[in-house]
């Protein structure tokens, strides 16, 4: 037998870095620094191992390296600031999380840091973690690994390096699931390591551009007309040099400043499931627009993986069937409330529980479709009622027995249904994301009202331009808000971590 399949990997010992002693800061930037030193540190090892292993040196070592980690420890409760939703843990105890990506989560991290340090008076420590780093997640981002890898190998890569372990890598902590034994350590962000791992990763696969192009500020559309009139107006943007914008990003990463195209950028051969367009200004602070599609689960999809990068709001603009017979095509919808029938959230988000308006949301929307119309007040009731959106699973719902939906769409008071907005809704409100919804209608099934072809060009003409319009101006309203004001309290449990 040929010597070299003539062992047990897992007899081998394990090698790791040579890490460093665990530190106490009281400084924010120099505790943010040792997360990114460390995380260098371990993933700089994996990689170079991996390397070693392709050019085909002799396996003496499985390798193992772990996320670094945030420590907290307070033996006392801290007198808050009650109008804060976030930034202080709930009581005397210990609390960690394992950090990723401190590269890309850097801004985000000092200031949580910073308000933890603030209200409670004590500094974090900073170590590394228990938790092993998969290969698969240390591998520089865009990076390409020869599909035929597994033909050097003497053995499975997972004998060698750590895979990615879906059993670690779930939504126990936002769900509320998570361990609560005394003595034992509770989290002090919403998310794991690995779980943000997997979804960046995620995110890049299904919207063709890096997570590190996506903004604080998120508008999700069903349909491709939006994303036609946010790339037109995104390049007038990029004309305007006292816009504040900086760069705008289309799926393949391809960056235009100005009229500029950057050459590192290349457009993709065909669009991915959910191309994402990134508007971007200083700070995160500008828009990122992704065409979702159609459906529940597709608008699930994606918000699992958008909430792991912190976002300050996220809005649905599409369009929905008006209900009512005094509506007309071209009307606006903003959901107050929301009849959950798309049941894609049913085992981690109980239909019973209730998705709230969020005030603040539903002031810079109401607002914006004030400005963009020149309507207020009783004058804007006429394009523009308030009220609950339905959310379905089945497109051809009309198709069916329509004695038992439409009585539960006139008894919750539905104006409006649609696909994806309360989906998009309840994840906000899961993940603790600000959300809200505003719709067109773009038909009256129940009223035997359907555009004609010629109607619908039309209709989408004169209506996409202005709703979009709408939609990114409620937006800036949002960012001219403080965030500890946006993240409302509405969206906090019981028993919540300190990290937003």
């Amino acid at each position: 037998m040929d010597s070299k399949h003539d062992f047990d990997l897992s007899e081998l010992p394990v090698k790791t870095p040579d890490y460093p002693e665990a530190q106490s800061f009281s400084d924010p930037g120099e505790a943010v620094r040792q997360l990114q030193e460390l995380y260098r540190l371990s993933t700089g090892f994996l990689q170079e191992n991996f390397k070693g292993v392709l050019e085909g040196k002799a396996l003496e070592h499985r390798f193992r390296a772990f996320y670094p980690e945030i420590r907290f420890s307070t033996t006392s409760y801290a007198k808050i600031d009650s109008r804060h939703a976030y930034g202080h843990v709930a009581g005397p105890g210990d609390y960690l999380t394992t950090i990723t990506r401190p590269d890309l989560f850097s801004n985000y991290l000092e200031r949580q840091i910073a308000l933890l340090a603030e209200n409670h008076n004590m500094p974090v420590t900073i170590g590394i973690s228990t938790t092993p780093i998969p290969l698969h997640f240390a591998i520089p981002e865009g990076a390409h690994v020869d599909g035929a890898i597994h033909s050097v190998l003497t053995r499975p890569l997972r004998d060698i390096f750590d895979a990615p372990d879906l059993s670690a890598t779930d939504d126990n902590i936002v769900n509320g699931a998570f361990d609560v034994t005394p003595g034992v350590a509770q989290p002090l962000a919403p998310f794991t390591a690995p779980r943000i791992d997997y979804s960046l990763h995620r995110l890049a696969h299904y919207t063709a551009t890096s997570p590190t192009h996506f903004q604080n500020f998120i508008l999700f559309t069903n349909y491709q007309f939006y994303l036609d009139e946010f790339i037109h107006y995104a390049h007038k943007m990029m004309d305007e040099p006292d816009s504040g914008y900086t760069e705008f990003v289309e799926p393949g990463n391809v960056i235009i400043r100005g009229s500029k195209v950057d050459p590192e950028g290349v457009y993709p051969a065909r669009l991915p499931q959910m191309p994402a367009y990134h508007l971007k200004r200083e700070g995160r602070s500008g828009i990122t627009m992704v065409n979702i599609g159609v459906g529940p689960s597709n608008a699930k999809t994606i918000t699992d993986h958008v909430a792991v990068l912190r976002p300050h709001t996220w809005l649905m603009l599409g369009h929905c069937a008006g209900l009512r017979n005094t509506q007309s095509l071209g009307d606006y919808v903003l959901a107050h409330a929301y009849v959950r029938e798309d049941n894609v959230l049913n085992e981690d988000l109980p239909v019973w529980v209730p998705i709230p308006a969020l005030a603040e949301v539903q002031i810079a929307m109401e607002s914006a479709v004030a400005e963009v119309t020149g309507l207020s007040g009783y004058e804007l009731k006429k394009i523009m009622r308030t009220g609950t959106v339905a959310t379905i699973d089945n497109r051809n719902w009309e198709l069916r027995d329509q004695q038992g939906p439409v009585q539960r769409l006139s008894q919750s008071r539905a104006i409006g249904l649609d696909m994806e907005s309360a989906t998009i809704a309840a994840n906000g409100f899961r993940f603790r994301v600000p959300y809200g919804t505003l719709l067109c209608i773009s038909d009256k099934p129940l009223h035997g009202e359907l555009k004609l072809p010629g109607m619908a060009t039309d209709f989408y003409n004169r209506q996409v331009a202005q709703h979009l319009t709408i939609g990114i101006r409620a937006l800036e309203k949002l960012r001219d808000m403080p965030s500890e004001r946006l993240h409302s309290r509405k969206l906090r449990a019981f028993n919540e971590t300190a990290f937003q």
